[in-house]
């Protein structure tokens, strides 16, 4: 019966009148009251499934646009990346936090949450327990930011554009970014979408000069394989598929609004991963270290916003 119930909730998600937060808010209660599916491997779910979202949603996006915004913002994404990772080597060392822990936190506030630390983490040789520590501290950011962010844009009046843009720079993973956005508007979720993946691009030159970095300080450390998101590539080729056949547009829009409502089971299916234990785990100085820089580039990004406005 109980499982019964988790998979009705599941399911409800599918429906346009469920939003990502509500998504989300209503996978952590399902967990709490023991409803989850024991041996459902979610976590490996919601990565194929959002990966899937994100690849559909590349549908709906206008090439042209794309580039036009990724350039108009570039300097704001290279500034915040750079800024992130050098306070977090800055607070680290105040915090005593380990410093592959520290890099770990400040990669993942800096580029693409569990995706840059699960990229990053074996180009440096981190331990288990530093790799389970910068998710678990960048994972409960990302639960709040999915709330919060669309109440304060709210608060602050913020247009559509202007709100997708923060999110894009401000929040963690794609998955929170592309939430909160959806729940501000579909403007802001198309610039936040775009500006997000284009941000995510960065993993790749960060890992490799973490790995070259890591090999001059460790000779004997035996080499390591750098990829691609799969579907950063794949949102790209979608954006692609568009701009040659754009007389399939209906098409298109279909498949945009698709991975909208597959987007939302992600965040149940996420909220549903969440537990008591695993906030409690992201606990200490590790967390104190991960809401400095997330306040820091949450506001110097809106401030940066609000100036060039």
């Amino acid at each position: 019966m109980q499982v019964a119930i988790f998979w009705l909730l599941l399911l409800s998600c599918l429906t346009p009148w469920m939003s990502a937060p509500v998504a989300l808010v209503m996978g952590f209660v399902a967990t709490a009251l023991g409803l989850h599916p024991g041996p459902v491997a979610i976590t490996s779910w919601v990565k194929q499934l959002l990966g899937i979202a994100i690849v559909a949603m590349g549908f709906g996006v206008q090439l042209q646009a794309a580039v036009s915004l990724t350039g108009s913002y570039l300097g704001l994404i290279v500034a915040s990346i750079v800024l992130t990772l050098v306070a977090a080597w800055l607070l680290g060392r105040a915090f005593r936090v380990h410093p592959t822990t520290s890099y770990l936190i400040g990669s993942g506030t800096a580029i693409c949450g569990g995706s840059a630390i699960a990229a990053i983490g074996p180009a440096i040789h981190a331990k288990a327990d530093q790799l389970a520590l910068a998710m678990a501290t960048v994972f409960t950011l990302n639960a709040v930011a999915l709330v919060v962010f669309p109440l304060i844009g709210h608060a602050l009046d913020l247009d559509q554009h202007t709100f997708g843009v923060w999110a894009a720079i401000a929040i963690h993973d794609t998955s929170s970014v592309v939430g909160a956005a959806q729940a501000y508007g579909n403007e802001a979720l198309q610039v936040a979408t775009t500006l997000k993946l284009a941000r995510a691009l960065w993993i790749v030159p960060l890992a490799l000069l973490s790995a070259w970095w890591y090999q001059r300080m460790q000779p004997n450390a035996g080499r390591v394989k750098v990829s691609l998101p799969w579907f950063i590539v794949g949102y790209v080729l979608a954006m692609l598929v568009h701009y040659v056949w754009p007389q399939f547009t209906p098409a298109y829009d279909l498949l945009f609004h698709g991975g909208k409502q597959l987007l939302v089971v992600c965040l149940f299916l996420i909220g549903a991963s969440m537990s008591w234990a695993k906030l409690k785990a992201a606990g200490g100085a590790a967390l104190l270290l991960a809401v400095l820089l997330w306040l820091l580039i949450g506001a110097g990004s809106l401030a940066w916003l609000l100036l060039a406005s």
